[in-house]
């Protein structure tokens, strides 16, 4: 499972991200929406395309642009579409699945 942290709360958890230029991108489907705040904050990436960013904010505390995706990628990065990758402090742990 992988999971993105903040102040000991989990942002999103996964079973499969997306690594792309060593940042895992997380589906949507796996973000604890409560803890995300839309920003006006965009960025432009000459191969993925324009980057939207999410504000975090656990009890009270809150990580400006702690987060981004790209909501209409460029052709050569369509597998991230939607999916969410975290900085500014967010720790993404990957545990390995429990043997048996």
């Amino acid at each position: 499972m992988i999971r993105a942290v903040w102040h000991g709360a989990v942002l999103a958890e996964a079973e499969r991200t997306r690594v792309v230029e060593g940042n895992h991108y997380f589906p949507p489907e796996s973000l604890r929406r409560e803890h995300f705040a839309e920003s006006r904050t965009k960025s432009l990436c000459p191969w993925k395309g324009l980057a939207r960013y999410y504000t975090i904010t656990v009890d009270g505390q809150v990580n400006p642009d702690a987060a981004w995706y790209y909501p209409h990628p460029t052709p050569l990065a369509r597998k991230i579409k939607n999916h969410v990758a975290f900085w500014n402090g967010v720790t993404v742990e990957v545990r390995p699945e429990d043997g048996g």
